[in-house]
């Protein structure tokens, strides 16, 4: 009998995967970027405190809701083709949105970017399966894209402080051209075409059915969080949990299915997409407070306030690269749980120190929190990518990448919005502040900054502290929710991820 060995992929296949990680990172960089710009943003283009939070995450809620039916696509008609497709359109809305004039337009662009930042994310991870098919060098290149898009949304925010420090919020959005136009030149000379070879019937209804299914249940979580429960929450809800019910129906009885549900009934595949949807989760909720708290409370420059970030972005790197070595000497389970008890861990301290919260505390939530997030979804991903046939790569890796980016819009949507909630019930604007401007400061944190500099010196400086007060008290009450969210997460990865092992 002889055996084939698996082919190894050579340099050509490395150069390709670097040219991949283009995106990955960009992507990532767009969805914590933002949130190192919102203080400059609410200056500017005064957006109300919903306005605000959906600048952030409406790109994610609609990248969200359309990786499944983009990587679908991508099997059908070629993953570097939707690649390619994705990459222009993300750049050429990225530099319009520079331009952006008032919160509406801004709110616009960013929709449009969800729309072909949901063709390029399924098409990296799937190609990346075909390019390396030993075993060994593919969990190495899982190792390193993992890394790069936990890593991107670490430099996200250092990125941005350096770009905000000598140019305007414009700038955050114009640097997916350099980023991309590398892109555009190497993937036809180094990533092969790779599409699904029986991808069955074109189901339009299905992927509409999965946009219904996500997009009102992130809103009514906003506006349930944000305006209390009402009956536009509670109708929304409805139509998440109809439309998700029909859409797992729909695919029960399909023969080929766009995606195969039944995944879901293996417990390490459902585990894993768990991991990757708390770790984005915690990330992302974190750096929305701690971007603001340290230019807006601690009264940081951009590139100060992001020089505080560089351990725990060194630390992610690190990790995501590190575990590749640990996970043949501990349970796979074990390793994932303990980057989420990091992750954890991270809240914890926020929300004990509460009020007296310094710049090292900071340094050091950030840092563990990233070591977790790192470690954790290099892992979750060898075992998605590894759990499906490579026909279906691109179906699978959308449901990995639809639990980052539906962990980052609850993470501003959930999170964000309980921090505003208690801002505004906490915050007491002084004696004296005209009615309009306190109207605008109840807002946001950075409307009140902006209100603040318009006073007189006394009562400036009286509303900042109240300000100031009234933002670190939503932290505390947003920290200790994100650790009970953690400390769920490591209970259901134990038991789901039991017996995983290293593929």
């Amino acid at each position: 009998m002889t055996t084939l060995a698996t082919p190894r992929a050579g340099t050509r296949a490395w150069a390709g995967l670097a040219v991949l990680m283009l995106p990955v990172l960009l992507v990532s960089i767009d969805n914590t970027v933002l949130s190192f710009a919102l203080p400059t943003i609410s200056r500017e283009l005064r957006p109300s405190a919903a306005e605000q939070l959906w600048i952030v995450d409406v790109y994610a809620l609609v990248l969200s809701g359309l990786l499944v039916g983009m990587g679908n696509l991508g099997d059908r008609f070629g993953r570097r083709r939707m690649l390619m497709i994705g990459a222009t359109g993300f750049a050429l809305i990225s530099a319009a949105a520079a331009f952006a004039t008032d919160a509406s337009q801004l709110i616009g662009a960013r929709i449009l970017m969800g729309v072909f930042g949901a063709m390029i994310m399924p098409a990296t991870l799937s190609l990346l399966r075909s390019l390396f098919q030993d075993r060994t060098q593919r969990r190495l290149a899982i190792a390193i894209w993992a890394t790069g898009f936990s890593a991107g949304a670490a430099i996200g925010p250092i990125l941005g402080g350096i770009l905000l420090e000598h140019f305007g919020w414009g700038a955050i959005f114009l640097m997916a051209v350099p980023f991309l136009v590398p892109l555009l030149i190497g993937a036809p000379l180094l990533v092969p075409e790779s599409r699904d070879s029986n991808p069955g019937p074109f189901d339009l209804i299905s992927i509409v059915l999965s946009g219904l299914a996500l997009a009102p249940l992130v809103y009514a979580i906003k506006h349930t969080a944000t305006d209390g429960p009402d009956l536009i929450g509670l109708a929304a809800l409805a139509v998440a949990v109809v439309s998700g019910t029909l859409f797992v129906r729909r695919l029960l009885r399909r023969e080929n299915p766009m995606l195969d549900v039944r995944l879901f009934a293996n417990p390490g595949f459902t585990g894993a997409i768990l991991v990757n949807f708390v770790s984005v989760l915690s990330l992302v909720g974190l750096l929305f407070f701690v971007a603001q708290h340290l230019q807006l409370v601690a009264g940081m420059s951009p590139v100060e306030a992001a020089l505080v970030l560089v351990p725990g972005t060194v630390g992610m790197i690190l990790a995501g690269l590190g575990i590749v070595r640990l996970v043949r000497h501990a349970p796979m389970n074990l390793l994932m749980a303990g980057g989420l008890v990091l992750s954890g861990s991270a809240y914890v301290i926020m929300a004990v120190i509460g009020g007296e919260i310094s710049v090292i505390a900071i340094a050091l939530a950030f840092l563990l929190i990233s070591v977790g997030v790192g470690s954790a979804e290099t892992l979750s991903n060898d075992v998605i990518i590894a759990s499906v046939p490579a026909d279906k790569a691109g179906a699978a890796s959308a449901v990995s990448e639809t639990a980052y980016e539906f962990g980052a819009v609850i993470g501003t949507a959930v999170l964000g919005s309980i921090l505003t909630g208690v801002y505004r019930q906490q915050l007491v604007v002084p004696d004296g502040v005209p009615a309009a401007d306190a109207a605008a400061a109840g807002e946001t944190l950075g409307a009140a900054v902006d209100v603040a500099g318009s006073l007189p010196d006394a009562l400036g400086a009286e509303l900042l502290a109240s300000a100031g007060h009234a933002f670190d008290a939503g932290v505390v009450a947003t920290s200790w929710i994100g650790a009970g969210l953690m400390a769920v997460a490591v209970v259901l990865t134990l038991t789901l991820l039991r017996g995983t092992k290293a593929h």
